[in-house]
């Protein structure tokens, strides 16, 4: 094999190349007239190394994580792709079976030799991968290998670099980061983060009609300047104005500037003109009753072509649907923890707050309703709900901020408080009695506090036994458990 004519021919075109991809395809398809070995080039494209050329049949890899190796359960050891890129120095494996941490990407894979590609000033661009499922050479491949990447590096670098991710690969990554985010603040994030990096504006904002008044979506981690501007005009400006805006974009649509001078914004706009705002892209956010407006601004005056408009709505449609999804989520699990009647928490809420009581400070406090089953009896089941659901608010309105009522069975609560002394959880308890009779009704109530190393089903069961007590005693009242 004469290699110095390898590298001839596989070079003498690169410098017609005019983009990076045909750099790379061309470099592959000359060198595969010279060996028979699988050959592939992979570029750094956003987080990833993306194969832009390759020989070979069936599967080519069309990816390769920068960090491979991070989640060990599914991939121990970095593949030699990724490693090369990473330490910048180039891997050969003469004998795969040989090798206990090589990674078989083909069952007919013996030898692969793999190599850096750099620019002039040794930035990484990507690798360049040989395989062989043949005797080979690997020592005169591996130096002909890499003056080939080196000549490749050096041309990528005169054209640019890899070739740029596409708006459109950009928007599926971020749809794919939006449909994963797990809370309304990380969605907003991803959502504003991604109409930058698609738009290539600078400032994004959005504005949600919320249940009392339209509001500006929750900030994200570090605001650049002009968006910083934004959100503090669009505060200032007040809900009226946040509705106008919203109001507009669903009236007629989305909209953008033309960027040029002489032509005033409209009245809507001038929040965001007062921000230094010059380039703007409008957009409707879900439905025209309960959605928004996603803002997308630029200091700069560009006029934004119509396909960024087409992709800025695929993207807030994208963004109401996870953000609909999260909503929904967060409904249901609030139904499943909450009693349907009255809407205190249940017993699940219930079992996981008193795991969490400390010994000496966490009262529980046993209510049962007094009489509750003559009422049920005499006036019906609903009559009995609506007393549930009176008491129930009364009882609330007797407590302290941060104490907890639980509805736990039919006329039983259970309220959670937290208490410097025994005495302070029977002047509460005290208190739910005198609530409770305020509405025509009266209640047992027993206290305990969890002694130390005490299990939490055992402190309910003193509660129950005090709650007992009051019953026998003539019911209406209070009795305190003994330390």
């Amino acid at each position: 094999m004469d290699h110095e004519r390898v590298v001839r021919d596989v070079t003498v075109r690169l410098p017609m190349a005019s983009t990076a991809l045909e750099a790379c395809q061309w470099t592959v398809a000359a060198l595969s007239r010279h060996t028979p070995a699988t050959i592939s080039i992979l570029l750094q494209v956003h987080d990833r190394l993306r194969c832009v050329a390759a020989t070979g049949a069936w599967q080519v890899f069309s990816t390769v994580p920068l960090k491979a190796g991070s989640d060990t359960r599914r991939d121990p050891e970095p593949s030699i792709v990724a490693r090369v890129y990473d330490s910048g120095e180039p891997a050969t494996v003469p004998d795969v079976t040989a090798d206990p941490d090589y990674l078989p990407v083909r069952p007919d894979v013996t030898a692969e030799i793999c190599v850096p590609v750099r620019d002039r000033s040794g930035r990484p661009l990507g690798v360049l991968d040989l395989q062989w499922s043949g005797p080979v050479e690997t020592d005169r491949w591996r130096a002909t290998a890499q003056r080939l990447a080196d000549r490749l590096g050096a041309r990528l670098g005169a054209l640019g670099g890899p070739p740029a991710e596409s708006r459109s690969e950009k928007l599926l990554r971020h749809a794919t980061a939006m449909t994963t985010a797990p809370t309304d603040w990380d969605l907003m994030t991803a959502a504003i983060a991604a109409a930058r990096d698609v738009s290539a504006l600078s400032a994004a904002v959005l504005i949600l009609d919320g249940r009392r008044e339209p509001r500006l979506g929750a900030p994200t981690g570090t605001p650049g300047p002009l968006e910083a501007r934004i959100r503090a005009e669009l505060a200032e400006a007040g809900p009226v104005a946040l509705g106008r805006m919203i109001a507009r974009a669903h009236r007629h649509g989305s909209a953008y500037t033309l960027g040029e001078a002489g032509h005033p914004p409209t009245e809507d706009y001038l929040p965001l003109t007062r921000a230094g705002a010059r380039t703007l892209v409008a957009v409707p956010v879900g439905p025209p009753d309960g959605g928004g407006v996603l803002l997308v601004a630029d200091e700069r005056l560009l006029r934004p072509d119509p396909t960024t408009v087409n992709l800025i709505e695929l993207l807030a449609g994208q963004a109401w649907t996870c953000l609909d999804r999260l909503r929904t989520l967060a409904r249901l699990r609030e139904q499943a923890s909450s009693d349907p009647l009255t809407g205190l928490r249940h017993t699940g809420p219930f079992g996981q707050r008193i795991a969490r009581a400390t010994p000496g400070r966490t009262a529980l406090l046993a209510i049962d309703v007094d009489g509750f089953k003559d009422v049920n009896d005499t006036y019906g089941h609903q009559a009995g709900d609506r007393l549930l659901v009176g008491l129930a608010r009364a009882l609330e309105g007797a407590l302290r901020q941060g104490d907890e009522l639980y509805r736990t069975g039919g006329d039983e609560f259970v309220a959670v408080i937290e208490v410097s002394r025994p005495e302070e959880a029977v002047r509460i308890a005290e208190r739910l009695t005198e609530a409770a009779r305020r509405v025509g009704r009266t209640i047992s109530v027993g206290v305990a506090l969890p002694r130390p190393g005490e299990a939490p089903e055992r402190t309910l069961s003193r509660a129950d036994q005090a709650l007992y007590a009051v019953k026998k005693h003539g019911r209406d009242g209070v009795h305190l458990s003994a330390a």
